[in-house]
């Protein structure tokens, strides 16, 4: 019974290790919490929200009101003592310009809530980014033990031969060389590890301890549609910069109106109540008494020294730019799906080669181990086919990974991207092999 106890203790803990490995769609969701550069953006986010409320304040009424209490003393005149208060109201009727600015202010927070949502698939690809490049890191790293097991095994073998008298003195110092390489190329794999791992950590604010891997029989999925035309029209539109100056836009088109307003008569409601009292050591009390005043205030503007005109000539050029910025947008997010497109088909097509690939070296390695084995190898061609192996599967892992980050840049491109597209591909990685 205690036996059994001890072994459920140790299935437990093992389940929990293994739950508490780290996958993509977890390291997203901790970025999500940690990362600055996000929470910038929704601070940001926060921030231009507020343009509405305060451009929609030029359309309310303002309402003040102001007071004073007075001791007066003059040269003749007995001292007496002033109080009085004043309430007053001011509601546009006709202004142009307050008007535009309301407009202004809900087009600077759609801006606002486009660039949050950039920013949230920009978190997308750094954290996915950052992710596989941890795990071709892995790859690598792993890649280069193997083969220095190998190359140890081929030096051990090459001085016992020496030894024995069966190979010469070079045999062994190209064994050496070929282990001193192997070490070297070993430290610099684990040094690259590290860096990977310290930027996934600046990510998701978590030590990047054990990561989930990508599954040897993965699909990857060719992008849907699969023509180029359809993803391109769709980053011209829906990219989401495009979008942002599309709104910059806008902006830029009602400023124009903004500053036309400058020329354009205003109309205000006004009403006022005031009161004043005043008293002194003569007489007990005077004063106007309460004034209320209602009315309609207008303004027509005459002459600002070419100001308004000059502001409107500014804007039109700055409308001008805005256009040409939202043009140079298009041909970025056009150029920037037409190669996530060509990156996902190439990786998918070089997926399969380095499959095909990786069959064939395993076959080769095969053959020259059996080969070695009757004498018809020699051992340092069993190593050059373990390399072969070893390299391919790395390069194999790599295209993998660069297929799905291509992907998701691809979707990106497209303004489509979301947290969907990572649960897909977190379906795909399986939990770590226990070390």
């Amino acid at each position: 019974m205690r036996l059994l106890k001890l072994f459920s203790l140790c299935a437990g803990f093992s389940l929990s290790m293994a739950a508490s490995a780290t996958d993509l769609l977890q390291a997203y969701r901790d970025a999500l919490v940690n990362d600055a550069v996000y929470a910038s953006a929704r601070a940001q986010l926060a921030a231009g929200q507020e343009a509405t409320v305060q451009g929609r304040a030029g359309l309310l009424p303002l309402i003040g009101i102001s007071g004073a209490n007075e001791r007066v003393r003059r040269d003749g005149v007995p001292e007496y003592s002033s109080r009085g208060y004043s309430l007053s109201l001011s509601q546009p009727l006709i202004d142009p310009a307050a008007w535009q600015n309301y407009e202004q202010g809900k087009l600077q927070t759609a801006v606002s809530e486009t660039a949050f949502t950039f920013a949230g698939q920009d978190l997308i690809l750094r954290v996915a980014q950052a992710y596989f490049d941890v795990l071709a890191a892995q790859d690598t790293l792993a890649s280069l033990r193997a083969q220095m097991t190998a190359i140890e095994e081929q030096l051990a073998s090459a001085k016992r031969n020496f030894e024995v008298g069966t190979a010469t003195i070079t045999d062994t110092h190209e064994a050496q060389a070929r282990h001193d390489l192997a070490s070297a190329q070993e430290l610099a794999a684990r040094s690259d590890l590290e860096i990977k791992r310290a930027a996934l950590e600046q990510l998701t604010g978590n030590p990047a301890g054990a990561l989930a891997t990508l599954r040897a029989d993965a699909e990857l999925q060719p992008p849907q549609p699969m023509q180029m035309a359809p993803w391109v029209a769709q980053a011209e539109e829906g990219n989401l910069d495009v979008i942002s100056r599309q709104l910059a836009l806008q902006i830029a088109q009602r400023d124009i109106t903004r500053n036309r307003a400058g020329h354009y008569p205003t109309v205000d409601l006004v009403a006022s109540r005031s009161d004043t009292r005043q008293r002194n050591n003569i007489l007990d009390q005077n004063g106007t008494g309460p004034t209320t005043s209602v009315g309609v205030q207008w303004s027509i503007p005459l002459y600002s020294g070419f100001a308004v005109t000059s502001r409107v000539r500014q804007a039109i050029a700055l409308e001008d730019k805005a256009r040409a910025d939202l043009e140079s947008s298009r041909r970025i997010a056009a150029q920037s799906a037409r190669q996530a497109w060509s990156g996902v088909t190439s990786g998918l097509a070089q997926v399969k080669a380095l499959e095909a690939a990786e069959r064939s070296s395993a076959s080769a390695l095969e053959s020259n181990r059996v080969g070695y084995e009757v004498g018809i190898r020699i051992n340092l061609d069993v190593l050059d086919a373990q390399r072969q192996l070893y390299a391919t599967q790395r390069d194999l892992a790599v295209a993998r990974y660069d297929t799905l980050v291509n992907a998701l840049r691809l979707k990106s491109a497209a303004g489509v991207l979301q947290e969907d597209d990572l649960v897909r591909i977190n379906t795909l990685l399986q939990a770590p092999a226990a070390r």
